[in-house]
């Protein structure tokens, strides 16, 4: 495995989710209005600013190990491909796992839990794209 590697497309897909995720409130601003439907579940953006280090720490760590999994499975081919295929699990895993989980949990409504799973399965297949891009074996 190539531990430099590693870490460089940890880091490039960290930044990419997080800014996809700024990107689809921009480009999608029902998305915010439904999360501000739920203000009982939901923290209010200014209530997530003092948590958020927390947040984009936890997320940096989980797609390096996202890498580390990338890394371990790669069997040549296309670093793009590779990765986008990884990255189509990975959201499939994301929505059934937890948006779909959040769904049966929380009392939040259909519109948001499709909304997420659009959001997060894009999310998640970029990240896994760029993984695949940005890593080489040694």
């Amino acid at each position: 495995m190539n531990y430099s590697r590693i870490i460089l497309a940890g880091l490039g897909a960290t930044v990419a989710y997080f800014a996809l995720g700024g990107l689809s409130f921009a480009l999608v601003p029902q998305l915010g209005d439904e999360f501000r439907k739920y203000p009982a579940i939901y923290r209010t953006q200014e209530g997530m600013k003092s948590v958020m280090p927390i947040g984009m720490a936890a997320m940096l760590v989980g797609i390096l190990v996202l890498a580390v999994l990338y890394a371990m499975l790669y069997q040549g081919g296309s670093g793009a491909a590779e990765g986008a295929r990884f990255g189509a699990l990975i959201g499939i895993f994301a929505v059934c796992a937890f948006v779909l989980h959040d769904y049966v949990n929380l009392n939040i409504g259909l519109t948001l839990t499709l909304q997420q799973a659009a959001a997060y399965f894009i999310e998640w297949t970029v990240v896994g794209l760029l993984i695949g891009v940005i890593y080489k074996p040694k």
